[in-house]
């Protein structure tokens, strides 16, 4: 027989079998489970039967993706010079889209944080509003901007700048909540301003989260971009989109190489950042 022993109140129940090993349940979530598993897999089956993936069809092309993969190989450096080009125009796109996100997302961020202003009502009303923004696909924004602005690089930083600042606005309201509310009190009671508390206090408290929010919106930002440029918002993406349409894989491929090289030094750049700030 088993035994079980409870620990202090508000400690998961331990479970000591005959073996000496320790089984550490909780029943309430140890039912969700189930549910769960058999959610997602109702839904996959759905899923399934509404798409009707032809399989078949699917399996006999699997061996065109090593095709394609292999011409991609064959690296073409014959037009150097517009990849160069476009790949500074998606970098340019990426920084400015990420600069402008990043202000307008500190600046919202602050009002959205409820231990700041003590205006829950202006906190929601912001949550609100920017969560509706991010359920908006970026790609969606950025055909709106080309109607407005029309296509070129314009139209990509406006769309994905709205995205970012939606972003940015709930990663950074989040983040300033944690501050401990005695540290914002303390500051209070020697009356300094709400503006003072956010610069003095909060902001650098939360620093090191703000730094990690920019980069992984970074990285993704740059990723969109080369996706973008495929629908006409400038950069590498439609020079990748050109050359596999024209059948020029090793022009693609070296555009394709680029955009991996700059990913993963994008991600090592902020990962050091990080270790030197904390």
């Amino acid at each position: 027989m088993s035994r079980v022993r409870f620990m202090s109140p508000g400690e998961l129940p331990v479970r000591c079998t005959r073996s000496g090993k320790i089984k550490i349940g909780c029943r309430q979530k140890n039912r969700l489970l189930p549910v769960f598993l058999m959610g997602t897999g109702l839904l996959t089956a759905v899923s399934l039967i509404y798409l009707q993936i032809p399989w078949l069809k699917l399996f006999s092309r699997v061996p065109d993706v090593g095709t394609i993969f292999w011409k991609l190989l064959h690296l073409d450096f014959s037009r150097w010079s517009l990849i160069l080009s476009s790949l500074i125009e998606t970098i340019g796109i990426t920084v400015l889209s990420t600069f402008y996100g990043l202000v307008l997302g500190l600046v919202f961020g602050m009002l959205g944080a409820q231990n700041i202003l003590h205006r829950k009502w202006l906190a929601r009303f912001i949550q609100a509003f920017f969560t509706f923004l991010r359920a908006v696909p970026t790609p969606v924004w950025v055909l709106l901007m080309m109607v407005c602005l029309g296509m070129g690089p314009a139209a990509g930083i406006a769309g994905l700048c709205v995205h970012t600042t939606a972003f940015f606005t709930k990663s950074f309201s989040q983040s300033f909540e944690s501050i401990p509310q005695e540290t914002i009190e303390a500051l209070q009671a020697t009356g300094v301003g709400k503006l003072g508390i956010f610069l003095n206090a909060v902001l650098p408290s939360a620093l090191a989260q703000v730094i990690a929010w920019v980069g992984m919106r970074f990285e993704i930002n740059f990723s969109e971009c080369a996706i973008l440029g495929m629908v006409g918002a400038g950069g590498i993406g439609f020079v990748i989109s050109k050359s596999i349409q024209g059948y020029e894989y090793g022009t693609a491929g070296v555009a394709i190489l680029l955009v991996f090289l700059l990913a993963y030094g994008i991600e090592r750049v902020f990962v050091q950042i990080k270790k030197k700030i904390r």
